[in-house]
């Protein structure tokens, strides 16, 4: 397979429309989605619950492209909320907003969802991005996935966005992943011998009508039933654009990394789904703060010494994508520390400034505000 039919990339993410002075969350206007459908087309489409909305980019040939395409789309969804008295930020969750007062949007599709899953499916006040990377060979798709799973903590302890609730402090980075854990199929992909096993997975659910197909799939990591790619699912949505783009360009040079092992009858060690759920815990629970497991080294590793690793694995292959810039990233991610550790210091910040509980959850909502509006 060339190489060059290899790896492209799409994103997809999940923002939150609050109002401009206050920071309220607020539903989508008729009329909001509409002019963003004028100019965006099948690139924006409205969410779950109606204050939420989603952008996709088409597909890019490398990171460089891929930061064009989602930061139009970001300015594009600004640009019309803010004629509407709306921002857009970009957070997997609200830090003060109640999930008993959202509304779900009336279309077929998601009054399905709201049926099925009953109760469950309200609570999910929650937003997160999705990457795709192309690798056309089914084959090839499912050994990946079974290899990428090691470092689906990594991106959920990079990308952890929601450390409040309800107006409430969670104690987690990424309060969105157990929120999201209420619905089935989701959490670690299994490991599959080959595709076929794979199809005869879903098959076993779709025949029977428990679901229509493999979209009613929502593991971490997954084969795409619209598009020939691999798509990572666990990030929280990142408030910054260059953040979510460094995110990006790690999973397109892992992917490639693995890939590149193939070709040499290497792969990465693979690890029971057991303790890759206490690498994702960990995560989800610290964030960068408390570093992974090696389950080679028997010890847990800090986020710097894993970072370091990590550029080194892909060093190649990043070169070869033209991603050293972005996936260097890493490095200044981890020095700033994630979007939960920030958010919670700006609400410290405005606690000690004088400000009540309420108003410093909304000195959140308008310093994620801010971070949106960064490198567009």
């Amino acid at each position: 397979m060339a190489e060059e039919k290899l790896f492209t990339l799409g994103i997809e993410e999940e923002y939150l429309l609050v109002d401009a002075e206050t920071g309220a969350l607020r539903e989508a206007p008729d009329a909001l989605m509409a002019a963003c459908k004028a100019e965006l087309k099948d690139q924006v489409s409205p969410e779950f619950l109606r204050c939420q909305i989603e952008v996709g980019t088409p597909p890019a040939a490398d990171v460089t492209q891929a930061r064009a395409h989602l930061a139009a789309l970001r300015g594009s969804i600004a640009r019309h909320a803010a004629e509407f008295g709306l921002a857009p930020i970009s957070a997997a969750c609200h830090p003060l907003a109640d999930w008993r007062d959202q509304d779900h949007t009336d279309k077929d599709r998601y009054n399905q969802l709201s049926h099925e899953m009953g109760g469950v499916s309200r609570r999910m006040l929650i937003c997160g991005m999705h990457v795709h990377v192309g690798v056309p060979d089914p084959a090839l798709r499912i050994d990946l996935m079974n290899q990428l799973s090691w470092f689906l903590p990594h991106l959920l302890a990079l990308s952890a966005s929601s450390p409040f609730w309800q107006g409430e402090d969670t104690l987690l980075a990424s309060y969105r992943t157990t929120v999201f854990a209420g619905y089935p199929r989701t959490g670690l992909p299994p490991r599959f011998g080959s595709w076929t096993e794979f199809e005869r997975a879903v098959a076993a659910l779709s025949e029977i009508g428990i679901i229509e197909d493999g979209s009613k799939i929502w593991w971490d990591l997954r084969p795409s039933v619209r598009f020939p790619t691999l798509e990572t699912r666990i990030c929280d949505a990142c408030p910054r654009l260059d953040d979510a783009i460094t995110l990006v360009a790690l999973v397109q040079a892992t992917m490639r990394m693995l890939w590149r092992l193939s070709r040499k009858n290497l792969r990465w060690r693979q690890y029971d789904n057991f303790l890759l759920g206490e690498n994702r815990w960990r995560a989800t629970r610290y964030g960068l703060t408390e570093g992974l497991i090696d389950f080679g080294a028997h010890r847990i590793l800090p986020f710097d010494e894993i970072a370091e690793d990590w550029l080194a694995a892909i060093s190649e292959d990043a070169d070869a994508l033209d991603s050293q810039a972005a996936v260097a990233g890493l490095r200044d991610m981890i020095a700033r520390g994630s979007a939960a550790e920030r958010q919670r210091a700006v609400h410290a910040a405005a606690l000690t400034g004088g400000a009540g509980p309420e108003e410093a959850f909304r000195e959140v909502v308008m310093w994620l505000v801010e971070e949106f509006r960064r490198g567009l």
